[in-house]
């Protein structure tokens, strides 16, 4: 344990009890610690707030997750008919029955997370923070003020999402923090910003029988492989989904009978339009939050919202670190922040060396044909090593369990992007389909531990699953052949 340095509280606060927060907390206690996790949630502009444990757990994966296999359980009885199943046509969801099973769900994650922090002796202060100086914490909390001390800060407050700067947002739309706990049926519904936590919530939408419309300022999925990204939009075309590209929102107007009018303009052209939508929904973008914390007391830099660390997650002031979403230019991944805390917590506590690994993360989007890629995308690939030196590998495939229900197989589609020459080491994996997730992990530990084409193709699939597709990918982009296949078992 790292010696003690003046007579302190605690030997750390984390503030923050999100996944980055109490993963550190509760590794740096294991390891003998003295630990206080302060945690506080500002409610949304409608009144939404949530208990202990961050994110993901209150109005992030989870919820998003479950919402997203709401959608599928639904498409799935539709297709049953086609298995045979005797299935009524008048199914339909309720919406305050999934948000009820949602939200009681979520509040048990929050009970047994309290009921952990204080099973391994984490003080739980629901309390504001803000720094006095670099040692020293002010809590605001319901009964009052506290002052805290400690030798070290772990800053783990992660972010919440943005609001445009224009008339009637913030009064009359909503965020992701809000549409899980959501107490009507969100109806039709305006989904502003094109990154993953718009498309999923389009995409669930869609599938539990609402009428969602995804507005795109610029491109979809910024950040991801950009064929993928306009496939997965594509998909969702397909489905009924419609995209209003080079658009931006310029008010959004409250009616009489309380639906909303959101006027808006089309970026290239100049053109004008409005329509009316039961609820508007604003995904573009999360702001760090960092405005809270008096960061400027304690000498902590700020950049763009967010906080810069160094490879072992310290700020500019040696004894404050920073993980999870409020960390500038990392992933913003829950397992990435679990990760993080704990090996900080280790090197802190425990005399551990042991650094996080940011590379080659594997993500998943949750769209209705979901979307997981580790690696590097195919633009980032050529970026980084040259057009004549990357090979890709890809093709489109049709899923055994599409074929009864005559479902849609024209964007089921796997890519490899590697190394042209030599060893011909795998930099980046790719595949749309179902159970995206599932499919990519595994991948994604050949991947880290230097998976190469040949490999990959000598690799036996499981047949007939998806996964497989990645053990059968053999023409390549450069050759311009038909990566259509023929059959599926031979």
């Amino acid at each position: 344990m790292a010696p003690a340095q003046g007579n302190y509280d605690y030997d750390l606060v984390v503030i923050g009890g999100g996944s980055a927060g109490l993963a550190c907390a509760k590794e740096a206690v294991t390891n003998g610690a003295r630990v206080a996790c302060l945690d506080f949630v500002k409610p949304t502009p409608i009144g939404t707030k949530w208990g202990v444990g961050g994110t993901c757990v209150n109005v992030g994966c989870i919820p998003k997750k479950l919402m997203h296999q709401a959608s599928l359980l639904g498409e799935a009885v539709h297709e049953a008919a086609a298995y045979g199943w005797n299935v009524d046509d008048k199914i339909k969801p309720d919406w305050s029955k999934l948000v009820s099973s949602v939200q009681n769900h979520i509040k048990s994650v929050n009970w047994v997370t309290r009921v952990d922090l204080r099973d391994k002796k984490v003080e739980y202060i629901n309390g504001l923070g803000s720094f006095v100086d670099s040692h020293t914490l002010l809590a605001k909390l319901k009964s009052g003020e506290r002052t805290i001390t400690a030798q070290s800060f772990v800053i783990a407050v992660g972010g919440r999402p943005r609001y445009p700067e224009i008339p009637g947002a913030v009064e009359y739309g909503i965020t992701s923090d809000d549409l899980f706990s959501l107490d009507h049926e969100p109806g039709k519904t305006l989904v502003v910003g094109a990154g993953y936590i718009g498309l999923e919530c389009a995409g669930f939408l869609k599938g539990l029988g609402y009428e969602p419309t995804v507005m795109v300022r610029s491109i979809v999925l910024r950040g991801f492989d950009q064929q993928m990204a306009e496939l997965v939009a594509a998909s969702m075309e397909e489905r009924g989904i419609p995209f209003l590209r080079k658009t931006v929102p310029l008010s959004v107007e409250k009616q009489e009978d309380g639906r909303l009018l959101v006027k808006y303009e089309n970026t290239e052209t100049g053109e004008v339009s409005e329509d009316v939508f039961d609820t508007v929904l604003w995904a573009i973008g999360r702001k760090g939050l960092v405005d809270d914390l008096n960061l400027p007391n304690a000498g902590v830099l700020v950049h763009k919202d967010k906080i810069q660390v160094d490879s072992l997650e310290t700020t500019n002031v040696g004894h404050i670190y920073a993980v999870g979403d409020i960390i500038y230019g990392k992933p913003e991944l829950t397992p990435v922040a679990v990760l993080a805390g704990r090996l900080l917590a280790r090197r802190l506590f425990a005399n551990a060396t042991q650094r996080m690994d940011y590379a080659d993360v594997a993500t998943t989007v949750f769209t209705p044909l979901e979307y997981a890629c580790v690696g590097l995308s195919e633009e980032d690939a050529i970026k980084t090593y040259g057009e004549e030196e990357v090979e890709v590998y890809h093709g489109y495939y049709k899923p055994t369990e599409f074929f009864i229900p005559q479902k849609s197989v024209r964007y089921c589609y796997v890519k490899a992007v590697a190394e042209r020459n030599g060893q011909q080491r795998v930099y980046g994996l790719h595949y749309l389909g179902p159970s995206a997730g599932e499919v990519i992990q595994g991948f994604a530990a050949a991947l880290k531990s230097g998976l190469t084409v040949h490999t990959l193709m000598n690799t036996v699939g499981i047949h007939p699953t998806t996964a497989e597709e990645f053990t059968r990918l053999s023409i390549t982009k450069r050759s311009g052949l038909d990566p259509t296949p023929a059959s599926c078992c031979s």
